[in-house]
């Protein structure tokens, strides 16, 4: 009866042991799963802000490229308007220039036709035609095509011959002289200063002429024998002969 008791209370005892062990492991995996748990829903809430991260760092990025590119755009557009500004500053200046050149050479006579060219050959003059013809009615008003001062005045030419009749020479401050003939009044004497478009004279028909018109040369010096093409000298002052 006695080994019978001891055997089962040894029995017993191993149930128990085994029984511990077990509860251990399964308090053990417990844990463990809860730990694996916790892990899995730590890294499936990381994987979302990561990926917001990235994001947002991508937005940043091409925000920085879309202000860089606007910027760009903005200087060229800059410089694009500078430029124009420049060029058309330039052409205004350009045209400003012109219309005072212009201003400070006239045209001798208003309302006129041309005839008789610069260096024409003709039965009419002993060489070539030393100025230009301005074919206007008698009485036309004769103006200083510019500034300056009268050195001859008069008729026969004002000392340059019968051919040219009634006659007037102006320097000017540019080292040229401008001569009109064929007048029928001269309104000026030697010495005397005039303005740009003052009126001189009156246009007629003495001297050699066939008709009446005013004879306008462009000169090198006060005298016959020194001109130059009198419409290219006023179409480089500006003027449109």
């Amino acid at each position: 009866m006695s080994q019978r008791v001891s055997s089962r209370s040894s029995r017993t005892s191993r149930l128990r042991t085994r029984a511990a062990f077990m509860a251990a492991g399964l308090g053990a995996t417990a844990v463990l799963g809860a730990g694996v748990a916790v892990a899995a829903d730590t890294s499936a809430a990381a994987a979302p802000a990561a990926t917001t991260a990235s994001a947002v760092q991508a937005q940043a990025a091409a925000q920085a490229r879309a202000a860089k590119a606007a910027q760009a755009a903005a200087a060229a557009k800059a410089k694009a308007k500078a430029v124009a500004a420049a060029k058309k500053a330039a052409a205004a200046a350009k045209k400003a220039a012109a219309a005072k050149k212009a201003v400070s050479w006239v045209d001798p006579v208003k309302k006129y036709a041309l005839s008789a060219k610069f260096a024409q050959a003709g039965g009419m003059w002993q060489s070539t035609h030393s100025g230009q013809d301005f074919a206007v009615p008698s009485g036309t008003n004769v103006m200083a095509t510019h500034g300056g001062t009268v050195v001859k005045a008069g008729g026969n030419g004002a000392g340059d011959g019968p051919a040219y009749g009634n006659a007037i020479v102006i320097k000017h401050g540019n080292g040229t002289y401008s001569q009109y003939a064929h007048l029928s009044r001269i309104d000026v004497s030697v010495g005397q200063v005039v303005k740009t478009g003052q009126h001189i004279a009156r246009s007629g028909n003495t001297g050699n002429s066939s008709g009446p018109h005013l004879h306008f040369e462009i000169r090198k010096t006060p005298n016959y024998g020194s001109a130059i093409d009198p419409v290219a000298f006023l179409r480089a002052k500006g003027l449109k002969v």
